[in-house]
């Protein structure tokens, strides 16, 4: 193993806190492998890239010598996290549990050693977890401390329901580090509180307390609000390599370098020798090739990544795509924005009915692509380079 101040350099990188930092030094000073945990609810089992920001990290401790504990939490899938919801959440069926827990493990190996993870269920000790012990797990916590969760304190302030069950939440997390004696936790910054519990049931438990790391969010392809399927703005991992490649290339030279830090495993030496290359006059998309193709070999292969950027060279350089254009923000309405509307609102056409003729005579295209639907809405939270005959681009993000 590395020596305890280099590993915490690495593990530090793109880490958004570290509770307590003190405490993981002493940790990796002793040079024994540490048990690193995180969970993950069986909601939404297709994986994109913001959720590999955090099994990233994993990664990095495997490679640091340590062992991944990826807990798949069949049983807290069916009360629901309450996390950042404004309301009580479904609960998912056991069946919908177990058919949405399948799909993790072929995606994860995509990224983790298999070698150093051990896949666990919650279920497989809260099942065995008898009543009384439930409430005495219960009577570890108070009401009032649940209160100082800011999305508990909104709700109960709004007078809006919570549900009693919402409680036991954050509590079975916290346990699962007990059961699993986790050494590190790692979650997004909105999961702190929870992460924050398992160390208090731990010390409860008499066993050495956790230390919570938590990464951020990464933000989705506008740039702003976080990466989300129900936003539209993100990059499945299982996509095909060129829609991977071209959602990868509209993102902004800004963005960039915040993918790079959170997404790719270049050392951070290399990434800040790039960003040097970009001040003495390298192109940034020469740059951001190197990402899409490190990004779509990790989840395909090289090959594929080859093909994906010969591709774009062949739709986009070829065909004449400016290296600069205008950059466009616009307000969606009523949870969306007409293609109509949009394609007026960015100036690339005089009117909403001239859009309308352009579209059937096949002159607009989406990242390259032609569209033929005029009735098309796009979602907010996506952006897009818009084309609308030989000459006229804009990259476009709607909010």
């Amino acid at each position: 193993m590395v020596s305890a101040d280099k590993a915490l350099e690495q593990i530090k990188r793109g880490a958004e806190e570290i509770l307590v930092e003190a405490e993981l030094k002493t940790k990796l000073a002793r040079g024994k492998p540490l048990r690193i945990k995180a969970g993950f609810d069986p909601t939404a089992p297709d994986l994109h890239l913001g959720h590999t920001v955090l099994i990233n990290k994993l990664r990095q401790f495997q490679d640091l010598g340590h062992e991944v504990l990826f807990l798949i939490g069949d049983f807290t899938g069916m009360i629901g996290d309450p996390t950042g919801k404004n309301a009580t959440r479904p609960p998912l069926t056991r069946d919908e549990v177990i058919e949405n827990a399948r799909t993790y493990e072929q995606q994860i190996f995509k990224i983790l050693d298999p070698e150093k993870t051990l896949v666990l269920f919650n279920s497989s000790w809260m099942n065995e977890m008898n009543t009384a012990e439930l409430i005495q797990l219960a009577a570890k916590h108070t009401v009032a401390r649940m209160l100082e969760r800011d999305d508990f304190s909104k709700r109960y302030k709004s007078g809006k329901p919570i549900a009693i069950h919402e409680f036991l939440y954050p509590l079975i997390q916290g346990y699962d580090s007990v059961a699993m004696r986790a050494d590190v936790e790692l979650g997004g910054t909105d999961q702190k509180f929870n992460l924050l519990v398992g160390r208090e049931l731990q010390k409860a438990y008499g066993q050495e307390q956790q230390v919570v790391l938590t990464m951020p969010l990464l933000e989705g392809l506008d740039g702003v609000q976080k990466m989300s399927k129900s936003l539209g703005n993100y990059i499945g991992i299982d996509e095909p390599p060129e829609e991977m490649f071209g959602k990868l290339m509209s993102i902004s030279d800004e963005l960039m370098w915040r993918y790079f830090e959170l997404l790719s495993f270049r050392p951070m030496e290399e990434i800040t020798g790039f960003k040097q290359q970009v001040e003495d006059g390298t192109n940034p998309r020469d740059i951001k090739f190197l990402l899409c193709e490190e990004i779509i070999e990790r989840f395909h292969n090289q090959a594929a990544a080859t093909k994906a950027k010969e591709s774009f060279i062949a739709r986009f350089q070829k065909g004449a795509m400016p290296e600069d254009m205008p950059e466009v923000e616009l307000k969606a309405k009523d949870g969306g924005l007409a293609i109509g509307n949009l394609l007026k609102e960015a100036d690339l056409v005089k009117s909403t009915s001239d859009a309308m003729r352009m579209i059937k005579q096949g002159a607009v295209k989406i990242d390259g692509e032609k569209i033929e639907d005029t009735r098309l809405v796009i979602k907010p939270g996506t952006q897009h380079v818009y084309q609308v005959g030989k000459r006229r681009f804009a990259r476009v993000s709607i909010h």
